[in-house]
């Protein structure tokens, strides 16, 4: 118990005795500093006494589906940020490959008795995954914002770059450059945004057969250096992406075949993550407007938290594509 209190104390940034108030449910405590103890003690990971635990702490659950990918702690970043300054802390909770599944968070997440959970990529944005622990978040009307596209029929609000207009920019951008051959390097088929960048691409193209055009990764670089040499070898001389790290194991499939970036193959990527400038060549991409989206996201939890009404309904951000060195003019046969 001693070692608790000194632990929430710290954390807290008050003394052991007010911690011990607050706990014990004593008067002589201001209610900014009732909410901080109680939040460090989320935080920490310890229970709620008895006649607290009805209460949500002003703490957030942030989950994501990975960290290799730059963007997602990007995102992380504006997030947590966003809440801090809104007087919430967040709860960190990245999924890892065999590590604890997205359902087992949210167990963990409603055991502290969080306010709201924002998404970032997940289990939603997959149309042939098990849903059912969002129907639990559901059923107890705990705020959510899920942030990128997802199946239909959730009932939670989504924020969402717009896909359709990412791909007509790098589709285009490709085009005006000479490229006639153009593929695309997707998620798998059931991953929401990559249908949703098919069907705009095929749209412009007038695709019949787009399986010829179009190979799937796992979202791995070297899943996407396959994925992409398959396409060089069918002739495309032309790329776009499903992510900045798929794009970058695309430049590698090219060299790999001896080709040259973008004198044989231009490339184009999408999120405009960290580093980008730095790759060799720098990468051309569609770039996500990170920071608005996760204020927006934030703004729209915080609206639910607070008994404000919020509709179920998709936010579209306008997507810009930033032109570097891994495009270039298509050879003249």
């Amino acid at each position: 118990m001693t070692k608790r209190l000194a632990e929430v104390a710290k954390k807290a940034g008050v003394s052991e005795a007010t911690v011990s108030r607050v706990l014990n449910g004593r008067s002589g405590v201001s209610e900014a500093t009732r909410a901080s103890v109680l939040t460090a003690l989320d935080v920490l990971g310890y229970e709620r006494p008895t006649k607290l635990r009805g209460e949500r702490g002003r703490l957030v659950g942030l989950v994501l589906p990975e960290l290799q990918n730059p963007i997602f702690p990007a995102l992380a970043e504006v997030v947590t940020a966003s809440l801090a300054q809104r007087g919430f802390t967040p709860a960190l909770c990245a999924r890892t490959i065999g590590g604890v599944p997205e359902s087992d968070y949210i167990e963990m997440l409603l055991d502290h008795q969080v306010s709201g959970v924002v998404f970032a990529g997940g289990s939603y944005a997959l149309a042939g995954a098990e849903h059912g622990h969002y129907r639990q978040l559901l059923d107890r009307r705990m705020p959510v914002v899920m942030v990128n596209a997802g199946v239909d029929g959730l009932g939670f609000p989504h924020i969402s770059t717009d896909d359709a207009v990412a791909v007509e920019q790098a589709y285009g951008h490709l085009r005006s450059l000479g490229h006639e051959r153009i593929g695309l390097v997707l998620g798998p088929e059931d991953h929401m945004p990559s249908r949703r960048k098919l069907a705009a691409v095929a749209k412009l193209a007038g695709w019949d057969r787009p399986d010829e055009w179009v190979e799937r990764t796992n979202f791995s670089m070297e899943s996407a250096r396959l994925a992409a040499g398959r396409l060089i070898q069918r002739g495309v001389t032309g790329m776009i992406c499903v992510s900045d790290v798929v794009a970058l194991g695309s430049i590698r499939a090219a060299r790999r075949l001896g080709l040259d970036v973008p004198s044989d193959v231009s490339v184009v990527g999408f999120d405009d993550s960290a580093l980008m400038t730095c790759t060799d060549p720098p990468l051309t991409t569609v770039r996500q407007p990170i920071e608005m989206m996760g204020q927006a996201a934030v703004d729209l939890l915080v609206n639910q938290i607070e008994g404000s009404g919020v509709q179920p309904d998709e936010l579209l951000f306008e997507p810009e594509l930033v032109v570097r060195g891994s495009t270039g003019p298509a050879k003249v046969a």
